[in-house]
């Protein structure tokens, strides 16, 4: 539930060739410094207009002098933000520098960020959102609309609406999994929302439709709409929906499996016991159409940063690798020993990389 389901052994499409090596991760204070960055993204853009008046978010501040190794974190808040009628959950922290909006994976929620939001929001306005559908989000019935709710299109425009409404200006986007799909939509969507873009895992679709070898497209059809138009679907949400199931996946996307805790277990699996959570689940795992990593990247204009974890089972590196070559990916960084989720198993390693990006491009 916490990641996106395991990919299908078929190649990805249609890369362009590699233009840079990559190398394993090294402190980003050294080593990003030394980059030859691209120039794409890094000129001033004007601040958004302020939203509308139905949210009420953190109050800004003159910059405060960084605190002391003694000194207590930002711990973040939670607010309720009204969008086209629903209730969207997100946690905030942070009154002062540039923006960064967190964006979870498939199954998760801005929960997941949980190690990391203190630690950016001491030179950041940190937000993380629940989309809809997700976490403590509202969950509409997807069989209530004409057309596809659940789309990248849908999280992107809600993406861009929160940065115009709730942060009120334009945002670094900092994406795991599914996640990354939703930054690169809502990037294209409204180029002057975002500042940059960290993906960290992102999706590579790999049930994609344009990814389905030839032979395999009427059974994973078949196997959808049983999903989707029967009661198998629901036994099947309810089979996984269960501490037990939770722990296990998260077991198989996690390189250390130390950091599967009993707290990590229910903060995914709480939310999913929803109204609403298992029609949510089986419209998305449904999804094979839609964007592509590749077919987004070369509309991008802000700068990106791909990180991927050594150890991902889902989202192998090899693959992953062949991201590092479009022109708007400044660098590709690998995270050793880490999996599918590396802002949860191994923060360490991902905040000052973030720090850095934003750092770099404010």
């Amino acid at each position: 539930m916490a990641c996106a389901a395991p990919p299908s052994p078929v190649p990805v499409p249609s890369l362009p060739a590699r233009r840079r090596t990559t190398a394993a991760y090294s402190p980003p204070s050294s080593r990003l410094s030394r980059r030859s960055w691209l120039p794409s993204g890094n000129a001033p853009r004007a601040r958004l207009a302020a939203g509308a008046s139905n949210v009420e978010p953190a109050e800004e501040s003159l910059p405060a002098a960084p605190p002391g190794p003694s000194a207590a974190l930002p711990q973040p808040n939670t607010s309720t933000w009204n969008w086209k009628g629903y209730n969207i959950r997100y946690q905030y922290a942070g009154t002062s520098g540039p923006a960064l909006v967190l964006i979870h994976g498939f199954g998760a929620n801005s929960d997941h960020w949980r190690k990391n939001i203190p630690v950016l929001a001491t030179a950041n306005r940190v937000y993380a959102i629940d989309l809809i559908g997700y976490g403590y989000s509202d969950k509409p019935n997807p069989r209530e609309f004409k057309e596809s709710f659940y789309t990248f299109e849908t999280w992107g425009e809600q993406l861009n609406t929160f940065c115009a409404e709730v942060v009120r200006s334009e945002a670094f986007f900092i994406c795991n999994s599914i996640g990354g799909l939703v930054g690169l939509q809502a990037a294209v969507m409204e180029p002057q929302t975002c500042k940059g873009i960290v993906l960290l895992d992102i999706s590579l679709r790999m049930l994609h439709i344009n990814k389905q070898p030839w032979f395999g497209k009427p059974f994973i059809r078949s196997f959808q709409s049983l999903l989707r138009n029967t009661v198998v679907g629901r036994l099947f949400f309810n089979a996984i929906a269960t501490p037990e199931s939770v722990k296990n996946i998260l077991c198989q996307c996690y390189h250390d499996t130390s950091a599967v805790t009993d707290e990590l277990v229910q903060m995914i699996l709480q939310p999913g016991l929803d109204p609403g959570a298992v029609d949510v689940f089986l419209e998305f795992i449904c999804y094979s159409g839609g964007p592509l990593p590749e077919e987004l990247l070369p509309m991008v204009k802000c700068p990106v940063l791909v990180a991927w974890g050594e150890k991902d089972p889902w989202e192998p590196v090899e693959l992953g690798r062949a991201y590092g070559s479009f022109d708007a990916v400044e660098d590709f960084v690998v995270l050793p020993n880490v999996g599918h989720c590396p802002q949860d198993e191994a923060p360490q390693l991902v905040n000052p990389l973030v720090e850095s990006f934003v750092k770099l491009h404010s």
